[in-house]
């Protein structure tokens, strides 16, 4: 779905998938669809306050907008995989919890 007001390229939420302007690359869909696997494992309303949470202590760390939120588990695991479209077929449960363990992986 085209939400031209959008600030960012795509956003997630479950089940849709924003974009701010059509045609999109396939890596935001992929991108986008790894973030709702994560919403279905964890439930929105836990997703949504872990998100929030971990954003916070990504702030704090590293004081500053960006690089908390690339810092977010669930943005490294997207990221790290976007370009690859067959990540979902393979991917385990709760596989952003590995990178909550190693901070330097992006």
């Amino acid at each position: 779905m085209s939400v031209s007001f959008l600030r960012v390229e795509g956003m997630a939420l479950f089940p849709f998938i924003l974009v701010k302007k059509k045609p999109c690359s396939r890596f935001l869909i992929n991108h986008e669809q790894i973030h709702l696997r994560q919403q279905l494992e964890l439930g929105l309303i836990v997703f949504y306050i872990w998100y929030f949470a971990e954003y916070l202590v990504r702030l704090v760390q590293h004081k500053n907008h960006y690089l908390a939120y690339l810092h977010i588990s669930f943005e490294r695991e997207a990221y790290h995989h976007q370009g690859d479209l067959n990540y979902l077929k393979n991917r385990r449960l709760w596989a952003f919890s590995s990178y909550l363990k190693n901070p330097k992986r992006l």
